[in-house]
């Protein structure tokens, strides 16, 4: 038998929000709870009639999706959230899987992804619209920059400064050899080849290393 779902919907475009609730009552067993224009009225909507999803509007009047997930985190309500946005904000988007939500939904691709992303929340798994999965993948990728000691930053700043290792030497008080030995500590920590890599590297980063 198909789980039964119960969602509330928040968004303060009437015409909107009505499309979503009318293509998510298509499905058998998705059942429309209630709907909100603001995040206020959400929120309570939530707290008294408990739904398994609540699809929120990242920008509304009266709280917005994410202060309607703070707030629900701190109650300790036990229920999925999927955001609707209009923005492709990778910001936004580490904030949102930074709270717990686990469904992202593009406003301009609603109609196609959202009764994937409850169906998917529902389940306890996430839901990206295809436009956000290449900042999941950014978020998954260690920042190279990190595994480096400040000694090797510092050195790896100057190489963004044309700096040779003799220049480096003389600047950082230390003997040519040195530098050099740095210079391959770096490129393998960093899996770099060739003359250029380094300098490329460094130019590519080079608000990461101060």
């Amino acid at each position: 038998m198909t789980e039964h779902i119960r969602i509330i919907i928040a968004d303060d475009h009437p015409i909107f929000r009505s499309g979503l609730a009318q293509l998510l009552n298509l499905e058998e067993n998705i059942e429309i709870v209630g709907e909100a224009e603001n995040g206020a009225k959400a929120l309570a909507m939530i707290r008294e009639t408990a739904p398994d999803v609540a699809v929120l509007d990242i920008d509304m009047p009266e709280k917005g999706g994410f202060e309607v997930a703070k707030e629900l985190k701190n109650e300790r309500i036990s229920i999925e959230i999927v955001f609707l946005t209009m923005h492709k904000n990778e910001t936004l988007f580490n904030a949102a899987l930074n709270l717990g939500v686990k469904g992202f939904v593009l406003k301009d691709s609603a109609v196609e992804d959202i009764v994937h992303a409850v169906k998917t929340v529902v389940k306890g798994e996430s839901f990206f619209s295809q436009p956000l999965t290449k900042f999941l993948l950014k978020r998954a990728k260690p920042d190279l920059v990190d595994s480096l000691t400040p000694s090797e930053k510092r050195i790896l700043s100057l190489i963004g400064e044309y700096k040779s290792s003799r220049e480096i030497a003389e600047k950082l008080y230390i003997s040519v050899r040195t530098v050099e030995r740095h210079r391959e500590n770096i490129s393998l920590k960093l899996n770099l080849h060739g003359n250029k890599a380094l300098l490329k590297f460094a130019l590519e980063n080079k608000e990461k290393l101060f």
